[in-house]
């Protein structure tokens, strides 16, 4: 399945044995000798926790929250019956997230989510550095100078706004984000222009994973800076990222931020190995 590109292999654990999924994910993953995805994703139920959405990226490393992915889900289990028009809870590593389905034409699926309430205290993110918040902060990339601003959205990101998105080396100032030492849990990296009022264009590096069509966390993070630094005003907006276009919601500090998106399916079938 895939939401605005950002593809994924889903898996009904429900149905399935247990095995060592984040060993899995890694030959899964591979877009040569596997399936191919930006990630693994497993549906779970329990009577405690109810739906719980879990991840793992094409290293095996496990992800926190994925706004494209969870989209997905919700597909899933609305084409198996177990979900309707109604908001539902899930549970992720990131934390609980609601969504809800808004329109269930076949070509036009689209899912909306309560995407949690963008944090930008350093220590929350991580990221170490001084103050409240790291908005416009410089960082040095091989000579490059980045303003990053530092957002959780139930998985860390640094966004830096720049003149174009298609000038920027995202392929080499990507990994060296990521892994740059003032992010101790690693970081994802989004890159985004202001197209106009009410309207930002994107591109992204996600940590373990590399260059995608699309990040919904990261498109999240984007727009809370976006607003957060004053370079849109709050309310709603649209982003297009390479897969596609998304919108959102977010009053402002304090406030759920919510996006919508479609989901998509692409194939069924088996995986032998």
């Amino acid at each position: 399945m895939h939401g605005t590109g950002n593809d994924f292999a889903l898996v009904d654990t429900r149905v399935e044995e247990e095995r060592d999924w984040a060993a899995l994910a890694v030959p899964l993953c591979d877009r040569h000798f596997g399936v191919g995805a930006d990630g693994l994703i497993l549906i779970r139920e329990t009577a405690d926790l109810g739906y719980q959405m879990v991840m793992y990226n094409p290293d095996g490393s496990r992800a926190e929250m994925c706004g494209n992915g969870i989209r997905c889900f919700a597909k899933l289990l609305y084409e198996a019956g177990d979900i309707g028009r109604e908001q539902v809870q899930v549970v992720t590593d990131g934390g609980r997230r609601w969504v809800r389905v808004e329109d269930n034409c076949p070509d036009d699926f689209v899912v909306a989510v309560g995407m949690g309430v963008p944090e930008f205290d350093p220590s929350r993110v991580p990221v170490d550095l001084p103050g409240a918040a790291v908005l416009d902060h410089a960082l040095q990339i091989e000579g490059t100078e980045f303003a990053i601003s530092a957002v959780l959205m139930g998985n860390p990101h640094a966004v830096a706004f720049v003149d174009s998105v298609d000038g920027v080396d995202l392929p080499r100032v990507g990994p060296l984000m990521e892994h740059h030492p003032v992010f101790p849990e690693r970081i994802n990296f989004e890159i985004c222009q202001v197209l106009g009022p009410g309207q930002l264009r994107m591109r992204v590096w996600e940590r373990g994973v590399g260059i995608t069509l699309a990040c919904g966390s990261g498109a999240a993070a984007t727009v809370a800076a976006a607003i957060r630094t004053g370079r849109v005003a709050p309310g709603q907006l649209r982003m297009t990222v390479d897969g596609g276009e998304l919108r959102f919601d977010w009053p402002g500090e304090g406030r759920e931020l919510v996006m919508t998106g479609l989901a998509a399916t692409v194939y069924d079938g088996v995986w032998r190995r």
